[in-house]
């Protein structure tokens, strides 16, 4: 790719960045058992509408949407990262425990201690951090290599994944409640989710951007980027940090949702380079536009069943990222 086309994609995606969030969010609202048009919406939103159609969308739509745009940007965001920091174009949330850590605290939480069922988001969350630190530490011996934390990633997520099997065949009589959750989506999600998780959103999102040039050095690998003055497991680790915290505040809430934080920022690569300068931002907005479209997908094309977001986004983004394979657009 030239830098002359590079470049002109970066100007179209920053053109059309703010209209396809517009467009997916009008899409999460207006679109259900109940169609909503977009003059409609917009009379609600401000005070002039039916009072129905404001039920609806203040009550279950808003928040829902509010919630998979946070839940796709971090998911994108944490995704991004890893796959700068480690090297690794197969790298995404799952590398770094969230989803084992996560759904494991989720199986406690919902099996073994149903009386603190409402504490949901907290367990997943500290189990996903608690996860990550741990694989940071395993991998850790006098320095943490890209392929070490891959290597340690696997053998946890591999025990959690056993432990959370062993704990809901032992208690098979109430795995009814878990289901849902592992598997991904955003049913039933309202403003005290989405006040539980802004403030960790907010701050993972804010401090991304000051990530992007450290990764960009790292990208050049290790001794490179020590030749440029930077310590590199420390920023290593920061990084992993932030994006666990990005990870897990989303799977805190929306449970384990796969692909987004893989397959968008494979995507936008293709589109304007490996510049994590834009590559991360772009990825941000892909992210939440997705996670918006793909949960109002999954609750209104199946009416008046709703499929959970995580199946229709496996569904979907295991073809393209197969696709991508075989192109090898993925490996160098």
């Amino acid at each position: 790719m030239s830098v002359k086309t590079r470049n002109a994609r970066r100007r179209w995606l920053a053109i059309a960045a703010a209209p396809l969030l517009v467009a997916a969010i009008l899409y999460g609202i207006g679109s259900g058992s109940v169609s909503i048009s977009v003059a409609e919406i917009w009379h609600t939103l401000f005070g002039t509408g039916d009072t129905a159609h404001e039920t609806i969308i203040w009550d279950l739509r808003l928040p829902r949407v509010l919630v998979g745009l946070l839940v796709g940007a971090c998911l994108a965001a944490s995704g991004a990262l890893l796959q700068g920091v480690m090297h690794n174009p197969l790298a995404d949330p799952g590398i770094v425990g969230v989803s084992a850590g996560g759904g494991v605290a989720a199986v406690v939480a919902l099996i073994l201690f149903p009386q603190f069922a409402y504490l949901l988001p907290g367990f997943a969350f500290a189990g996903a951090l608690l996860s990550s630190l741990a694989i940071y530490l395993l991998a850790w011996d006098g320095s943490s290599s890209p392929v070490k934390i891959v290597l340690a990633g696997i053998a946890v997520n591999a025990l959690l994944g056993g432990v959370m099997n062993g704990i809901m065949v032992l208690n098979s009589d109430r795995i009814q409640s878990v289901l849902p959750w592992l598997a991904g989506g955003l049913s039933g999600r309202s403003w005290p989710h989405l006040q539980f998780m802004l403030p960790y959103a907010a701050i993972g999102l804010l401090l991304a951007p000051f990530a992007a040039k450290t990764t960009n050095v790292l990208m050049l690998g290790d001794q490179s980027a020590s030749s440029l003055g930077q310590h590199v497991e420390r920023q290593r680790f920061l990084i992993v940090a932030l994006a666990s915290l990005l990870a897990g505040t989303a799977v805190s809430v929306a449970g384990l949702v796969g692909f987004v934080g893989l397959i968008v920022p494979h995507a936008v690569r293709l589109l304007i380079g490996e510049d994590y300068r834009y590559l991360l931002p772009y990825s941000i907005v892909g992210g939440a536009a997705l996670m918006v479209v793909a949960d109002t997908a999954a609750r209104s094309w199946f009416d008046p069943l709703e499929l959970p977001a995580g199946i229709l986004l496996a569904c979907l983004g295991a073809p393209f990222f197969l696709v991508l394979l075989k192109r090898r657009r993925l490996i160098r």
